[in-house]
């Protein structure tokens, strides 16, 4: 029997779990903490190495020393890094766990060396660039056994579980349609006004990553980046994961079998300011089919006589009902129906923290809530959005085979090319 072998048989017998670095963990071991290494720490990527500084961060990457300044000087004697790929070979074997919060375009690279050398993820929304990196992330994952969380941090929240718990209990009856949106108007950030030498502090070509070569400019970094679509997904990749989580997570949605869309005039090249899609869910046995409309700038196809919006970015339509949601406010209309109504019991436990419940599961404890097999499918259906939008229509969608119909131009977005160097082969990736 190997060395490994035997500390894990001996380790079982004791009520421990040994993680792939050969870390033991449990009440008598001696350490129960993470070795985590975290891929992006500037800008929102500051948060999550907040969310997991209770365990042990052995490195840190980041392509923006100034950006990422404050992060690696409070942890300066973490191993520093620029290219992801330097830091799996230099500390593969230290790392057992990875964040990764990185512009949209990026994560997908470092999230495939991270679940293929086994280590567990948390990745920010919308998880990947487009979808068939989403099911790639997702497949693989499942394959490794290895603990997933995507960034829908609101999931947390008590007011959304209340909701799930209505829809749930027949509340508003049996529903068939639901609105979802975003306000504003992001979108469109207008052509680079000129192309100024790379900071010294920016590694350009790093941040590009898979991306087409171009010259660096303001216009694309450090934030514009999320309105083009070479590197963004837009105000519906920014906000659908977050949004679209409650009538994901309270009717039990997967993946659409038709996909809509509409909206200003399509720029090749840049996020547009509004947009409307439209997806069809079938029946599943828990009920019946569902339309679900989502909105960039408002709930455009829906008629809001009488309703009382504010707050809200959700309306679920029943047989007996209306609800009206948002992360922190729910209302069942119309209110002379429901004056009387007891809302049923709290089912869904809160949350110990969203990090929390990744490093738990990253221990060997239940599945963190936002897991990928149940994020990949949301996560895939922001993104069709943005197809059917780009692709000027619609499309019928197999998602077992991630094939769109009735639209040529859809399927070209499903997955896209990568540069020379960023190839799967190139990095030393396998297709799942």
């Amino acid at each position: 029997m190997k060395r490994r072998d035997m500390l894990r048989a001996g380790a079982a017998g004791a009520g421990l779990v040994v993680l792939r670095s050969g870390m033991l963990l449990g009440k008598d071991a001696p350490s129960n903490k993470l070795n985590v290494a975290c891929i992006g720490v500037g800008g929102r990527g500051g948060a999550q190495v907040g969310g997991v500084r209770s365990e042990t961060i052995v490195a840190m990457c980041d392509v923006d020393e100034k950006r990422a300044g404050k992060r690696f000087a409070e942890f300066d004697k973490v191993g520093k890094f620029h290219d992801f790929r330097r830091m799996f070979d230099a500390m593969e074997k230290q790392i057992d766990a990875v964040t990764v919060s990185t512009p949209d375009h990026t994560h997908f690279h470092p999230s495939m060396w991270a679940l293929q050398r086994g280590k567990h993820l948390y990745c920010e929304k919308p998880m990947a660039h487009n979808v068939w990196e989403c099911r790639q992330m997702t497949t693989l994952a499942r394959k490794k056994g290895l603990a997933t969380q995507l960034g829908v941090q609101r999931h947390t929240k008590g007011n959304i579980h209340r909701v799930v718990e209505l829809v749930r209990g027949g509340a508003i009856g049996k529903v068939k349609e639901v609105h979802s949106w975003v306000g504003g108007s992001r979108g469109m950030p207008g052509e680079p006004k000129g192309f100024p030498p790379v900071p010294d502090h920016l590694k350009w070509d790093l941040w590009l990553g898979p991306a087409e070569d171009r010259k660096y400019s303001p216009a694309y970094c450090p934030y514009k980046w999320r309105f083009w679509w070479d590197f963004g997904t837009g105000e519906t990749g920014n906000w659908g994961c977050h949004i679209l989580d409650i009538p994901f997570w309270a009717l039990g949605l997967t993946y659409p079998t038709r996909v809509d869309a509409s909206g200003p005039e399509i720029h090749p090249e840049q996020t547009p300011r509004r947009m409307q899609t439209r997806m069809e869910f079938p029946a599943d046995g828990r009920r019946g089919p569902v339309t679900l409309h989502w909105s960039h700038g408002g709930p455009k196809a829906l008629d809001t006589e009488g309703l009382n919006l504010k707050g809200a970015n959700n309306v679920f339509i029943g047989t007996k009902g209306t609800l009206i949601c948002g992360f922190g406010s729910r209302r069942l209309h119309p209110e002379e129906t429901f004056k009387d109504f007891e809302p049923p019991e709290q089912t869904i436990p809160d949350s110990p923290g969203f990090h929390t419940e990744w490093i738990r599961a990253c221990k060997g404890g239940e599945p963190a809530t936002c897991h990928f097999d149940y994020t990949g499918p949301m996560a895939e259906a922001v993104l069709l959005g943005n197809v059917a939008y780009r692709a000027g229509g619609g499309f019928d969608w197999d998602a077992k085979t991630l094939k769109a119909t009735g639209n040529p131009r859809a399927q070209a977005l499903v997955r896209e090319a990568y540069r020379k160097g960023w190839t799967l082969k190139d990095q030393g990736l396998e297709e799942v």
